[in-house]
C-alpha cells in the first residue's frame, strides 16, 4: 500500500484548504523525499539483517517524535 501524496489535501489549522500552488508543489517534494530516505533506510536494514517490523515501528515512532518548534497562530 503506497500513499498517493497527489491527492492529498492540506489544510491549514482551522480546516480551511492550503489553496497555494507552490506551497503543495513544496508539501509533494518533501513528502516524496521523505518517502525515498525511508525505504532506503528500510532496505539497508532488511539487507543487514533487521526486523522489517521493527525498522516500520522506529520510522513511525521517529515521525511521531518530531517537534513543532513554531508557537501556534492566533
Amino acid at each position: 500500500m503506497q500513499l498517493n501524496i497527489d491527492k492529498i489535501v492540506w489544510r491549514g489549522p482551522k480546516g480551511e484548504v492550503i489553496a497555494c500552488t507552490e506551497k503543495n508543489k513544496v508539501m509533494r517534494e518533501n513528502l516524496e523525499e521523505l518517502r525515498q530516505m525511508a525505504q532506503d533506510a528500510l532496505e539497508d536494514a532488511v539487507l543487514m539483517g533487521c526486523d522489517e517490523e521493527q525498522v516500520r515501528s522506529a520510522l513511525a515512532e521517529l515521525m511521531l517524535s518530531l517537534v513543532n518548534p513554531y508557537p501556534p497562530r492566533e
